[in-house]
């Protein structure tokens, strides 16, 4: 995948080289049934800081199907994306100008809501004149617990993400190692079907009662 880097950034790496300036970048995730935006500062030492983080989900939308339908989804992210961006921005007290860099969940995903994100992130970085970096969504997750934890390679990953379920040794940005996966269904997938039959189509996912999910 083709990155667009700022000034002074090393991909290997993941710091920022010769330049004491903190990296300002606005996130934008779109790949299921949530709409997101952050903004995060990293500073030149590596050090990473959330300074906003704006969810929206999305299953009272997708409650009657007992599941996520990506049409729906899609059509969610359209009418609420602009929004969570512009809350994101307004927490973080910044304006586009300040922001060295545009994020998006490029994939995987479904489809229709990642061409929603990519598309808002592809017009943002234009308009603002604004490096594009697409993400690997997989990658991410994998990676998330260096800027929340301040975790250090090597570290095992269990990754639990819509319909991937894998167990992953992270070596370092780019280097990663899988040490076992599903062999049918994503528990996901699973923990879902399992709330639709125990609940008739009442339940599923996160509206599963926790009773049942220890069964």
């Amino acid at each position: 995948m083709s990155l667009a880097l700022h000034p002074g950034y090393t991909a290997a790496e993941g710091v920022l080289t010769g330049d004491a300036t903190p990296m300002l970048v606005l996130g934008i995730e779109t790949t299921c049934d949530e709409t997101a935006a952050a903004v995060v500062e990293r500073a030149a030492t590596g050090a990473g800081r959330i300074l906003s983080d704006v969810v929206l989900s999305q299953i009272n939308e997708h409650a009657a199907f007992g599941g996520v339908v990506p049409e729906i989804a899609a059509r969610a992210h359209v009418e609420a994306l602009d929004t969570i961006i512009d809350k994101a921005m307004g927490k973080a007290q910044l304006g586009f100008a300040a922001l060295d860099g545009i994020a998006v969940a490029a994939g995987p995903g479904l489809i229709g809501g990642v061409l929603v994100g990519l598309t808002t992130a592809k017009a943002i970085a234009l308009v603002t004149e604004k490096p594009l970096i697409a993400v690997n969504h997989l990658e991410a997750h994998a990676l998330t617990a260096r800027l929340t934890h301040a975790t250090t390679f090597p570290y095992c990953l269990f990754l639990a993400s819509g319909g991937h379920t894998q167990i992953i040794a992270v070596l370092g940005v780019g280097n990663y190692v899988q040490l076992g996966t599903t062999l049918d269904d994503a528990i996901g997938e699973a923990f879902d079907k399992t709330g639709n039959l125990r609940c008739r189509g009442r339940c599923w996912g996160a509206r599963m009662p926790i009773s049942l999910s220890r069964d």
